[in-house]
């Protein structure tokens, strides 16, 4: 049950940050008429921190060191990043709909950052903050 309830808040926690993204994606595609990857990567970056902040905190609930599991997270992004930013440019450039394109990068961003958190950046640290919390009372 409590890994259900992990996942649910990681998937509610990464639907927020989707919407950043999506967000931060459209005003710079649409306003700024930036093409695809510049506006992807600005776009990303704004939601992974928005996701970290929350998902360390409420989904891991982990006192793991901070810069460390930050550490551990830009390690997936310098893989990740690269990867999904040169296949996505591809993609559009090739006539894919750069909102599908997104789409389909995200959902991608979604399992494997879950997949990593989990079982990499938090796996000897969840639910510590609660086990500190109770130390400090």
């Amino acid at each position: 049950m409590k890994s259900f309830l992990q996942f649910l808040k990681f998937t509610l926690f990464s639907i927020s940050a989707g919407l950043i993204q999506i967000a931060s994606f459209t005003l710079l595609n649409e306003l700024c008429h930036m093409i695809y990857w510049p506006a992807y990567l600005i776009s990303l970056i704004l939601s992974v921190l928005w996701n970290f902040t929350f998902n360390r905190k409420f989904t891991f609930k982990s006192a793991a060191n901070i810069p460390i599991a930050m550490a551990k997270v830009l390690g997936f992004y310098l893989v990740f990043t690269p990867v999904s930013t040169f296949l996505g440019n591809y993609a559009e450039s090739s006539g894919v709909n750069e909102y599908i394109v997104l789409a389909i990068t995200m959902i991608s961003n979604f399992v494997l950052e879950f997949l990593f958190c989990k079982f990499f950046v938090y796996r000897n640290s969840e639910y510590t903050l609660e086990e500190k919390a109770k130390k400090i009372d």
